[in-house]
C-alpha cells in the first residue's frame, strides 16, 4: 500500500507497444490508452527502487544456467565469459550478484576507453554491460581482454547478442570474442512470469491479487522487460486516476474487449 509521502517528480517514460502484442489481443500504448482515459489530475510517482540481491533474484529454467554460472565462480571453464539473453532477461541483475561476491567494478561497454581499462581491472575483476555491435571501442575492448589474460583478472561481459553475431572490424578482437564461452539466458516460463510482475509490483510498492497478474500473465509478450513496463503504467495511471490497481483498470488499459 501507498503511504502519504511527498510527491515526486512524474512518471512520463512511454511504452513501447510491440512489446505488448499477442495474437488477438491489441498492442497496449500510451496512444491507445489516452484515447480511451482523459486527463483529470496530475500524478506523481512515489519512490521506488528494484533489488539487485541475491535474495531477490527469481529463479527458474529460464535463468538457471546463468544464476549457475555466477555461483560457480571462481570455478569458471574461462576467465572471461559472456551473458547472453533478449532484454529484461535478468543479465543486469545477474552481473549484479556476481559484481556483489566477486567485487567486480561494472562499466557499461560504450564507456570504456584504453586509458580507463587499468584502472577498470583494479579489482581484478569486470562487469562490461550491453555490449553491442557499433557501440563500444573495439582497440579499447581488445586491450581490456589482453590485460585480462596478462593480470588473471575475470571478466563478465553482458549482451543481447552472442559474440558471433556481432559485427566487428578489428580481426584480433572478433577472433578473441567468439572464443569467449557463452551462457544463454530463456525468455521466463509460466511460473517465472507471474513471479516477475508480482516482483515489480512490489518494487513500486503495488498490492495486487491474483486477478490482475493472471489477467497480465495471459496477455502480456512473455519477457521480464514487458512485465516491468505493464506494472509501471499501470502504476502511473492508478496514481493519475486515484484507483487501485485492479483487474478492471488493467482491463481498460489494454482495451479489452
Amino acid at each position: 500500500m501507498r503511504g502519504n509521502a511527498a510527491p515526486q517528480k512524474a512518471n512520463s517514460r512511454p511504452m513501447k507497444a510491440n512489446l505488448f502484442q499477442q495474437a488477438g489481443t491489441p498492442a497496449w500504448s500510451k496512444a491507445s490508452v489516452a484515447g480511451r482515459v482523459h486527463p483529470r489530475q496530475l500524478a506523481f510517482s512515489l519512490p521506488h527502487a528494484e533489488s539487485l540481491s541475491r535474495d531477490n533474484f527469481l529463479e527458474g529454467p529460464a535463468n538457471a544456467a546463468g544464476l549457475a554460472l555466477v555461483e560457480r565462480w571462481p570455478e569458471w571453464p574461462n576467465r572471461i565469459m559472456w551473458l547472453a539473453g533478449p532484454e529484461g532477461s535478468g543479465k543486469s541483475h545477474l552481473a549484479a550478484i556476481w559484481a556483489e561476491i566477486s567485487g567486480a567494478r561494472s562499466t557499461a561497454a560504450n564507456t570504456l576507453t584504453a586509458t580507463g581499462v587499468p584502472g577498470a581491472l583494479a579489482t581484478g575483476a569486470l562487469v562490461v554491460e550491453d555490449l553491442k555491435a557499433g557501440e563500444f571501442d573495439e582497440r579499447a575492448l581488445f586491450h581490456l581482454m589482453n590485460l585480462a589474460r596478462e593480470d588473471g583478472a575475470y571478466v563478465l561481459f553482458t549482451g543481447r547478442d552472442v559474440p558471433a553475431a556481432l559485427e566487428i572490424e578489428l580481426r584480433d578482437l572478433r577472433s578473441r570474442l567468439r572464443a569467449v564461452p557463452v551462457v544463454a539466458l530463456l525468455p521466463p516460463d509460466d511460473q517465472l512470469f507471474r513471479g516477475l510482475i508480482v516482483k515489480f509490483c512490489a518494487d513500486r510498492q503495488l498490492a495486487v491479487d491474483e486477478s490482475v497478474v493472471g489477467y497480465l500473465a495471459t496477455r502480456l509478450e512473455r519477457s521480464s522487460a514487458a512485465a516491468r513496463q505493464a506494472v509501471e503504467l499501470l502504476d502511473s495511471e492508478a496514481l493519475r486516476l486515484g484507483r487501485p490497481v485492479t483487474r478492471a483498470l488493467a482491463a481498460e488499459l489494454l482495451r479489452d474487449s
